[in-house]
């Protein structure tokens, strides 16, 4: 089984076109201004937006090398 995701968002006025379609060809993209970024339960991303909050489950393997890569670019 896949990792798991979630959107939120505070309203649907904040929503300026979505197409859901079972083309494999078509694409879904959400945007949004960057309010903060946190891990929850060690294994759930959190991306916090001015009008909503994406959340990512992520395996331990995942985590591990997402915070390597962000360590070294810090460095």
């Amino acid at each position: 089984m896949g990792h798991v995701f979630s959107v939120e968002l505070k309203s649907k006025t904040h929503v300026r076109s979505i197409s859901i379609s079972n083309e494999a060809r078509d694409r879904v993209l959400f945007e949004g201004e960057l309010e903060g970024v946190a891990f929850i339960g060690g294994s759930m991303l959190e991306v916090r937006g001015i009008n909503g909050v994406l959340r990512v489950e992520l395996g331990q393997s995942e985590t591990r090398k997402l915070m390597n890569q962000m360590s070294s670019i810090r460095a």
